[in-house]
């Protein structure tokens, strides 16, 4: 079951120029920097109340987030929201005819396994899930 709006992704050109913005409109400083190596991005996250805000910049031409910024430039790039078990919620979303866009969870930025729901199902919005790897 989903049980709230985890963070919002945001695709950004570069990070640093990012995170300088984003500083000055929340008042307050990026609180966590990570590479994800298996996604070729560098995200840093913010914390508004309870729902994190993630900056994804490319770092390799091939990855995701660079095709997202040269198709569509920068922006929000997907809302990622909290599950309980991930591997049951995949189930029962493909059951309900989402089409899913990985195999399997995988582990993703900020100690989470994740995966990902094809826009195409879910009307234009790129839709992650996540669970906090225990």
């Amino acid at each position: 079951m989903i049980k709230k709006i985890e963070h919002i992704g945001i695709a950004v050109k570069d990070i640093n120029n990012s995170n300088q913005l984003f500083k000055k409109l929340f008042g307050a400083e990026h609180y966590k920097t990570e590479t994800v190596e298996s996604e070729g991005v560098s995200t840093s996250f913010f914390m508004l109340g309870e729902t994190k805000i993630e900056l994804l910049e490319a770092k390799t031409e091939t990855s995701a987030i660079a095709k997202f910024i040269e198709k569509k430039g920068e922006g929000i790039h997907h809302i990622a929201y909290e599950v309980d078990d991930i591997y049951l919620e995949m189930e029962r979303l493909k059951s309900e005819g989402f089409e899913v866009l990985n195999a399997e969870p995988k582990k993703g930025a900020d100690n989470k396994l994740i995966f990902f729901l094809h826009p195409k199902s879910t009307n234009g919005v790129l839709v992650e899930l996540c669970q906090e790897i225990r």
